[in-house]
């Protein structure tokens, strides 16, 4: 390094880079930790407003001057002004680093002191003295992790709700249209293709009202705990004052009022809005596969469905149309329920009073919210609101099925209905051929009784 400067913390001297904001903590984590990805922004902005919180509740409860306060709500601020890109640039740590978040916590402490210098050098703003006044990186490291995953789940749930709506739209419009239904990958009884939407449909409200009910339990922020739990250097009244500046910046229902020695050692609510998320992710994986499959072909598949195409398809075959929206949420599908894994075992794994894992518990949490919030208004948007359907095909499934014989059995037996079935099947006839063949059924019975779309009940 050429160009660098040199401060000092307890352990000695260190080399930083001449321009960079952060200080000797952030940069022996920066050699002793340097694989994998980085400690997501979402995290750094929550600290951020976190230590602007403290501040404020510090100058409220008499513990730090209003020249400090203003100067590190002033450098906090000129700090999330800046585009991602350029706030990347100052926070340079990895995920895979101390499982408290230390490194990252003392990251934020010594850019805001910088900051703040490059701000007004004439009043001295200390890392740990000043901007980790009243903390540890031990109680705001888990409330940035709550405040992070607040803010991506609600992120999530609007897309959940725009793919809901998208699926309303394609529900009313095919109420009416007819279709084979198929359980066990074998053909089943008549149902509209409008109601097979609304299955999908619902599938998803019900996963938007489990994160529902979950989420509040992420408002229960470890801040005030400090080091183990008791709030040791922490004046009383605190945790309750840094709780109301952080609703006043979050609009939110974030409270103090919880058990530290749980919000230090445990991340439990993350790991069950997580299972929420992974429930979303199982239905998306779902919904995208019926998707997919119903538009296999056009001409050696169910052909049910056309899906937009976006891209060509293939290097090599020319006109290929690929359900690549489906992949892609799949896919993500996939990652959330190893996320989810991840989560569970490393939740798991707190030692006494301090949970060691945190920083791998909310990249995975976050990472599950952002794939899942990106490809859901892909597979909304790209492939779903452009779905049509082949009503012709679709009708000579049903015309074709043998299941539609259900509807003979109330008036003919089972056991009668089964062989009607069984010589259609063998003599390679239709449904109706067969039942008049059978002589148990006249035309105009058969033609009474064997209405596919009566059958599905769609005006009911």
């Amino acid at each position: 390094m050429k160009d660098y400067r040199i401060e000092a913390d307890t352990l000695g001297d260190v080399k930083i880079p001449k321009e960079a904001l952060w200080g000797p903590q952030t940069e022996r984590s920066r050699h002793n930790f340097p694989t994998g990805e980085l400690m997501p922004l979402p995290v750094i902005k929550a600290m951020l407003n976190i230590k602007k919180a403290a501040a404020l509740a510090n100058f409220e409860q008499g513990n730090i001057e209003k020249a400090k306060t203003d100067i590190i709500v002033k450098a906090v601020d000129t700090l999330l002004a800046q585009s991602d890109d350029e706030l990347r640039q100052e926070f340079p740590l990895h995920v895979y680093q101390t499982g408290s978040g230390t490194q990252t916590n003392m990251n934020v402490n010594e850019v805001i002191a910088h900051q703040a210098a490059k701000i007004d050098d004439s009043i001295e703003i200390l890392p740990n003295d000043d901007v980790n006044r009243s903390q540890s990186s031990n109680d705001t490291f888990p409330t940035a992790m709550n405040i992070a995953a607040i803010e991506s789940v609600n992120e999530l749930q609007k897309a959940t709700r725009h793919l809901i709506k998208i699926l309303d739209q394609k529900q009313r419009e095919f109420w009416n249209v007819v279709k084979i239904g198929r359980t066990h990958l074998q053909d089943a009884t008549p149902l509209t293709f409008g109601q097979e939407v609304s299955g999908w449909k619902s599938m998803l409200q019900h996963d938007s009202e489990y994160l529902a009910v979950l989420k509040p339990t992420l408002n229960e922020l470890a801040i005030g705990g400090t080091a183990v739990g008791t709030g040791l250097n922490t004046p009383a009244g605190f945790a309750d004052q840094i709780t109301k500046h952080l609703n006043m910046i979050y609009g939110g229902n974030l409270t103090a009022k919880s058990n530290k020695f749980y919000g230090l050692a445990a991340h439990s609510g993350i790991d069950a809005v997580h299972g929420a998320i992974k429930t979303l992710a199982s239905d998306l994986l779902k919904v995208a596969n019926d998707v997919r499959f119903l538009a296999s072909g056009p001409r050696a598949g169910y052909n049910e469905l056309n899906i937009p195409a976006n891209e060509p398809g293939s290097s090599i075959m020319p006109g290929k149309v690929n359900p690549t929206q489906a992949e892609a949420i799949t896919m993500a599908a996939t990652r959330v329920m190893g996320n989810d894994t991840t989560i569970t075992v490393a939740c798991s794994q707190g030692n006494f009073e301090m949970n060691v894992y945190k920083p791998v518990i909310i990249a995975s949490f976050l990472e599950s919210c952002e794939i899942l919030t990106g490809t859901i208004m892909g597979f909304a948007d790209k492939m779903v609101a452009g779905l049509t359907i082949n009503q012709e095909r679709m009708q000579a499934f049903v015309d074709h099925s043998l299941m539609t014989v259900t509807a003979l059995s109330p008036h003919i037996g089972y056991h009668a209905s089964a062989e009607i079935a069984q010589l259609a099947e063998r003599e390679n006839l239709t449904l109706r051929e067969a039942a008049l063949k059978s002589g148990k059924v006249t035309a105009e019975q058969f033609d009474q009784w064997v209405d596919p779309l009566k059958m599905t009940n769609y005006d009911k």
